[in-house]
């Protein structure tokens, strides 16, 4: 082993000798304790990918060194030139920094204050999300209805409809890309400029809408390349997928929307109460709400 090797393995065990806090490795890896040959994404891709998650969610936070080449590769079962492109990618990203005798420091910081909100079965904070945010409009146009659409807003298939593509952003950093369907009768009421000034749902209420209610699902998706190059990530990354239909108060669906977020800028909250019922205990919603970072 090198005079080098050994200072790198040195360091996990001696946090002082690098001027910052050293971080032990993780607890939990693909595969167990491996990456895995078996996955499609390469070895080194896929240690990139926990590294970088555990950067950007502060479990690595700014200032901290993380272990050891020898170490990582001990770890993930993988060969230190595998670990070394990993390291190497993440560097390139502008995440860490790599300096010979010093190791691998984590030079993200974070981003600011969180805007936090509860919905809590009401809309008005989806508004407060549209009026903090920053909106680019990539395409407006009216279409016949495709299937999923035409079924959540209870129309003939090819009704005609304002299809509305947009991405929003905080400080300049696209976090989301907002697919909305809208029945033509309405989406006549308001034009493209209009969607850059306000939220759609304050756009259906100027129009005499009385928005009362809405259902959604979240679930998982990849980015593909169109929704890649809008939200500035890698074609195939991990994205949160959220499907709403918007109700009047006479349940009439007024918007259908299709929304992708970031994972690494948004989350979606829910507080949950013990509550006994029939003789068994449960989990029930007490509160929910996003969060943006």
């Amino acid at each position: 082993m090198s005079g080098n090797d050994s200072a790198e393995r040195s360091r996990v065990r001696d946090p002082l000798g690098s001027g910052g806090q050293v971080m032990p490795l993780p607890v939990d890896a693909l595969g167990g304790k491996s990456a895995s040959a078996a996955l499609r994404s390469p070895l080194y891709h896929q240690i990139y990918l926990i590294l970088r998650d555990k950067i950007l969610s502060a479990e690595y936070p700014h200032g901290t060194v993380l272990p050891g080449e020898f170490d990582l590769a001990d770890y993930y079962g993988v060969s230190r030139i595998t670990v070394k492109r990993a390291l190497d990618e993440l560097a390139s990203d502008g995440l860490v920094m790599r300096e010979r005798g010093r190791g691998t420091t984590v030079t993200h910081e974070g981003k600011g204050p969180a805007i936090s909100a509860a919905v809590e079965g009401q809309l008005e904070d989806l508004l407060s999300m549209g009026y903090e945010t920053q909106v680019r409009l990539l395409d407006f146009a009216y279409v016949p209805a495709p299937p999923e659409a035409a079924a959540a807003l209870h129309l003939d298939l090819g009704a005609q409809v304002q299809r509305a593509v947009r991405t929003r952003s905080k400080d300049g950093v696209p976090f989301s890309h907002l697919t909305t369907y809208v029945p033509a009768d309405l989406g006549r009421s308001f034009g493209p400029d209009d969607m850059l000034g306000k939220p759609l749902l304050a756009l259906l209420e100027d129009a005499g809408v009385r928005v009362a209610s809405a259902s959604q699902t979240i679930t998982a998706t990849l980015a593909d390349h169109n929704v890649a190059a809008a939200l500035d990530l890698d074609v195939g990354s991990a994205l949160l997928k959220v499907s709403r239909t918007v109700f009047d108060s006479e349940r009439r669906p007024v918007e259908f929307i299709t929304a992708l977020y970031r994972p690494d800028s948004y989350c979606y909250q829910m507080s949950l109460s013990r509550v006994s019922a029939a003789g068994a205990n449960s989990w029930s919603p007490k509160s929910t709400g996003y969060k943006l970072a």
